[in-house]
């Protein structure tokens, strides 16, 4: 799931992919997280969600002020696909702004949030 907020741009879509393809999670010989996709020649699901970036932290209700405005949200997860299709060969995608309906198998009790914050050297 690719959540895009307001501020990020070209640094945080090559960071995420860099941690993505290269993110040490899937377990090697003896059970230990220590493969990335690639070495289990996975495939890559990219779908864009924007209520990744919902603040939750008050209220009954999620704020999505923190969300990218859509035309930004969609070029970014754009340029992100197709950077990834360049680096990855199995990659397929969901379509910004569609109600999709995506099954997941989420095998074993692990999820990850990877984020790609900005330097102190700026965004992009």
């Amino acid at each position: 799931m690719v959540g895009v907020e307001r501020g990020d741009g070209k640094f945080q879509v090559e960071r995420i992919l860099e941690r993505i393809l290269g993110y040490r999670m899937f377990p090697d010989s003896s059970g230990r997280m220590n493969r990335n996709i690639g070495e289990i020649q996975g495939g890559l699901l990219l779908v864009p969600q924007f209520t990744l970036a919902a603040d939750t932290r008050k209220g009954m209700r999620p704020s999505f002020s923190a969300a990218a405005e859509p035309v930004h949200g969609k070029r970014l997860y754009l340029s992100l696909l197709e950077l990834a299709q360049r680096r990855h060969d199995d990659v397929a995608a969901g379509q910004f702004g569609a109600n999709m309906q995506v099954y997941l198998v989420n095998d074993g009790p692990v999820t990850f949030w990877l984020q790609a914050l900005p330097t102190r050297y700026g965004t992009d």
